[in-house]
């Protein structure tokens, strides 16, 4: 089985492109869906995040995320202790999860923070989604509906494009000239052909 990691900085289409793997056969953990549902039920990371912020952060059993992302914003220290909370859980839940699709040829894993977590070590290949900064931004903008400056804030703190594609096996381009489908058909066959 050949495991491979999509990447791409926000407003990048790494979403899309993950759906058309998906659509053609390849299973997808989305990495922030599950780091989600995690957060909301595992004991290991409720007990943990309690000690850390107090009982209010699970108030009525519920996780209070605006009081979790108030705690974080602006705190890399705090944000780098959530994140060594929470890491360990998502890598555990996706050994668990590649073992359901142990029959699939490939499985891929989606994350935006694929380097920064250190996930890519646990990939065979990796493959960035690149998109032009202005497409990003004004994708960004409209799917959040936040103004260019929050954006731009959020573009800043992740790895920048260059650093990601250095590090990628495949590097797919976003920019509503060069067709997904065909990209993403291309690197199957490259990995089913490198596999036999």
């Amino acid at each position: 089985m050949i495991k491979l990691g999509i990447t791409g900085g926000i407003g990048s289409g790494k979403s899309t492109v993950s759906q058309i793997f998906s659509l053609s056969g390849v299973p997808v953990y989305i990495a922030d869906i599950e780091s989600k549902r995690l957060v909301a039920t595992s004991p290991t990371i409720r007990k943990k995040l309690i000690n850390l912020f107090g009982e209010e952060l699970y108030s009525g059993g519920v996780l209070n995320k605006p009081l979790l992302a108030s705690h974080i914003f602006n705190d890399k220290k705090k944000l780098e202790t959530v994140n060594a909370i929470i890491h360990p859980e998502v890598e555990r839940d996706f050994i668990e999860w590649v073992k359901k699709h142990a029959q699939c040829d490939i499985v891929a894993h989606e994350a935006a923070i694929l380097f920064e977590s250190g996930f890519n070590k646990m990939m065979d290949k990796v493959l960035m989604v690149y998109t032009p900064l202005d497409i990003r931004i004004e994708r960004t903008m409209l799917r959040d509906n936040l103004p260019k400056e929050k954006v731009m804030e959020r573009i800043q703190n992740q790895m920048s494009d260059e650093e990601k594609a250095k590090l990628s096996d495949f590097v797919i381009v976003n920019d509503n000239t060069k067709s997904l489908i065909e990209q993403v058909t291309n690197i199957i066959q490259e990995l089913k052909t490198s596999k036999n």
